[in-house]
């Protein structure tokens, strides 16, 4: 019988919590630097909690793939197949809600099909999940394995071989043009200011290898259980990857926006380091507490509760509340989340912005929480 490791679920919410936390700040331009992306090459610690998170849906896999392998070809191939396209369009849905916007003379008119982003987070994860499942399934452990790291490399190759000169820049990095040809420029995300999507196709490929890496090591922990000896493995093949992705990252920058290869090992590794560390507190020495039962309850719902965190803030954008006017007369709304945030979040410490904003993004963690914490009292688990 498997040994149940509540380190493992404690690691998912807190992932999806930390994600919740950098993608609602209260102002996009007041946020603490530790809670930005990196420009561009380079990570900062919101850099880690994606990766973590497919790091963690593979451990969730080394748990349900032998029951689903079990179940014959056919409940396998239904079973990922129904995961992937439910995740996915969800995203999608995600993406497009609430349908309808307001314009500048301030009327309600539909959200064009035609500029809808077609990738996101959510997609990204169903994408890796789908082809991460059916590699493991037929390479199995150690095959999987080998080709996790022909992936790495062939991302590596694809990226030097179209470009040269260039591979690793916003202009130079081939997976756009690639993006651009299948999407198309309106389907893409426009964040960096140019038709550019940091969860496109071509960066897809060490993504999948993420949740690969979490699911060989998910795998390591049930066979070898609670044991010194599986302690010592994963802190000493953390601090390998770790080294190698440092490594890596003098030929092969570490960038999440590209998902370079090195980004993958070098997360992939602290991912390790981060579990080893819950295990032995969790597991070991039942250090548990109030901060492990927060987190849990996160995991308990983990993908729900994070395209809640999402469907919440679209949904309350249609009421407007009237906050004055500006310098032309012209009447200013705000949302309930916004005015929570200009009227109580923000006037806190009126010097320092970012303290209101990094204020606001709490108080929504704690409401995401609640949400979680009712489903969980009435043992309500929507599976995803």
């Amino acid at each position: 019988m498997k040994q149940r490791y509540y380190s493992l679920d404690v690691f998912r919410g807190a992932t999806v919590a930390l994600m919740i936390l950098v993608n609602n700040p209260g102002s996009w331009s007041h946020i603490f630097p530790p809670l930005e992306h990196a420009a561009w090459h380079g990570l900062t610690p919101t850099d880690l909690v994606f990766p973590f998170f497919l790091f963690a849906v593979g451990n969730a896999m080394a748990f349900v793939m032998p029951r689903l392998e079990a179940a014959g070809e056919t409940a396998f191939w239904k079973k990922i197949i129904r995961r992937t396209l439910l995740i996915f369009f969800i995203g999608v849905f995600l993406n497009w809600f609430p349908f309808i916007k307001y314009n500048d003379a301030g009327d309600i008119v539909a959200k064009p099909f035609e500029t809808l982003r077609i990738f996101g987070v959510l997609q990204r994860i169903a994408v890796s999940y789908f082809f991460a499942s059916v590699i493991v399934h037929y390479f199995k452990i150690k095959g999987s394995f080998v080709v996790g790291m022909f992936i790495l490399l062939a991302y590596w190759f694809l990226c030097v071989a179209a470009n040269p000169t260039d591979p690793y820049s916003l202009s130079g990095w081939f997976g756009t043009n690639v993006d651009k040809a299948v999407l198309g420029e309106k389907h893409m995300y426009h964040g960096e200011g140019v038709a550019f999507d940091p969860e496109g196709l071509m960066s897809s490929f060490a993504a999948i290898v993420q949740v690969i890496l979490g699911y060989l090591v998910g795998n390591y922990i049930i066979q070898k259980g609670k044991t010194p000896e599986m302690l010592n493995g994963l802190f000493i093949a953390g601090c390998v990857l770790v080294f190698t992705g440092f490594c890596w990252d003098m030929v092969f920058p570490i960038n999440k926006k590209i998902w370079t290869s090195s980004y993958t090992i070098y997360t992939t590794g602290l991912a390790i380091l981060v579990i080893a560390v819950m295990i032995y507190l969790v597991e070991f020495k039942n250090r548990k507490g109030w901060w492990s039962s927060f987190f849990d309850v996160f995991g308990k719902n983990a993908l729900f509760i994070f395209a809640m965190s999402a469907l919440i803030p679209k949904t309350l954008w249609l009421i407007r509340i009237s906050n004055g006017s500006n310098a032309n007369g012209k009447p200013i709304y705000l949302n309930p989340l916004a005015w929570f945030y200009q009227h109580v979040c923000k006037p806190i410490l009126p010097s320092d912005p970012r303290i209101g904003s990094l204020l606001y993004a709490l108080c929504f963690i704690g409401m995401m929480w609640f949400f979680a914490w009712i489903l969980h009292k009435k043992k309500i688990y929507i599976k995803v």
